[in-house]
């Protein structure tokens, strides 16, 4: 059948009539936490009793030596003042921006509950013992995922992969415990901007941010 014979949705018409009137709430100065950790955990704890799906997971936006960006998700494993913490293979794509420049943006996009917040900053690996304590906390087929995964790295075919988890899976068969991988770890981005983003009516979305200044953090209200 010729491409011309298969019928296809009209897109170019659909796409500029999609849109969701936000009307799920509003953000105000006095409804924000003390400080930006507090009010990030506030709202991901509204996201787990919503029932959203993944609520920690984060767009992790980076960018190469050359500028070039890359986005993708990874799911937040720890929250806390020094910032927020995620786990990957240190020879990643991702890991290679972070050691170019060293700074990141991640986005929570809480879809079903009109929200989405934003950390910027800077990045650090995290300590061997932090890794440690969450390394402890994966199953074992994901700690055996770990090793045998060449992330980001071209690979011939899904059988690559397959073999190279059985061949992890032999190596480590005795063992009471699957150790670190040394490629493995996690990053903490230290935020110097955190900003949330309230859906509102009529595209007049509440945007309130943390905003790090040599004096401490501040709040401002940004336009929509």
């Amino acid at each position: 059948m010729a491409d011309a014979d298969i019928a296809t949705p009209d897109i170019a018409v659909a796409l500029p009539t999609m849109r969701v009137s936000y009307e799920e709430g509003t953000l105000s100065e006095g409804e924000l936490a003390e400080n930006w950790h507090q009010q990030l955990q506030a709202w991901l704890d509204d996201a787990i009793r919503a029932g959203a799906p993944e609520p920690n997971a984060m767009v992790l936006a980076t960018a190469n030596a050359e500028g070039i960006p890359s986005s993708r998700t990874v799911l937040m494993k720890g929250l806390d003042a020094r910032g927020v913490v995620f786990f990957t293979n240190y020879t990643s794509a991702k890991s290679h921006d972070l050691m170019a420049t060293r700074f990141a943006s991640a986005t929570f996009p809480w879809y079903s509950l009109h929200r989405q917040a934003t950390v910027r900053g800077t990045v650090e690996k995290v300590s061997q013992a932090e890794t440690k304590t969450y390394w402890a906390s994966r199953p074992r087929g994901s700690q055996l995922g770990a090793w045998a995964s060449p992330q980001s790295i071209v690979v011939r075919d899904r059988g690559t992969l397959e073999n190279a988890l059985a061949n992890v899976e032999r190596r480590f068969a005795d063992a009471e415990e699957v150790p670190v991988p040394p490629h493995w770890g996690g990053w903490r981005i230290r935020p110097e901007v955190v900003e949330f983003w309230q859906g509102r009516r009529d595209r007049m979305h509440d945007r309130l941010r943390f905003k790090l200044t040599r004096d401490g953090w501040t709040l401002e209200r940004v336009g929509p």
